[in-house]
């Protein structure tokens, strides 16, 4: 089954602003030890203000504003969070790196992608193989990345979580968003 064409030009940088709904359904799977949150794909702030409003502190930058979260020069200090939408094309990348520096402070990583992520045989060693993947929160409405679009969305998203303190397999969780 192919995928259909959604009729927009793809954004610069892949800055699809995510919508308030999608961040405050991850605030409750966020675990009750962190207060600060890296969100390395911000845009324009949506969803770092949507994390503010939920309690957390946000250190948010962005490609665009001049920090590249891919560069390794880049290394901040005491965040135990990372939490973004990633760039669709770089989102394995984006996630090793988040993971390899919330390793030492055996924090946690968010990442909005789209639900099939994890399907790639080649992304095994992120899912199935990864000793801190925690939870896949599905998200059960479509996200409607532009305000004035008249068409349904195409994507089914969800939330891949990893944490460096859990235990176990892995849980899947479901989001109904009225």
């Amino acid at each position: 089954m192919s995928q259909r064409d959604s009729g927009y030009a793809r954004v610069a940088f892949d800055q699809y602003e995510t919508p308030e709904w999608v961040t405050k359904a991850l605030a409750p799977h966020i675990p009750r030890r962190v207060e600060r949150i890296w969100e390395p794909a911000c845009g324009s702030g949506k969803m770092s203000h949507a994390l503010e409003r939920a309690g957390y502190y946000v250190f948010e930058t962005d490609i665009q504003r001049g920090t590249d979260f891919l560069d390794p020069r880049i290394v901040p200090v005491d965040i135990p969070a990372i939490v973004t939408n990633p760039p669709y094309s770089l989102a394995a990348e984006f996630i090793w790196r988040a993971l390899g520096l919330t390793e030492s402070s055996s924090g946690m990583v968010a990442m909005l992608l789209r639900t099939d992520f994890d399907h790639a045989k080649s992304r095994r060693n992120l899912f199935a193989d990864h000793p801190a993947f925690a939870k896949k929160l599905v998200l059960t409405k479509r996200i409607q990345w532009f305000e004035d679009s008249k068409s349904s969305p195409s994507f089914n998203h969800a939330w891949f979580i990893w944490d460096w303190q859990h235990q176990g397999a892995p849980a899947i969780a479901y989001h109904f968003e009225d």
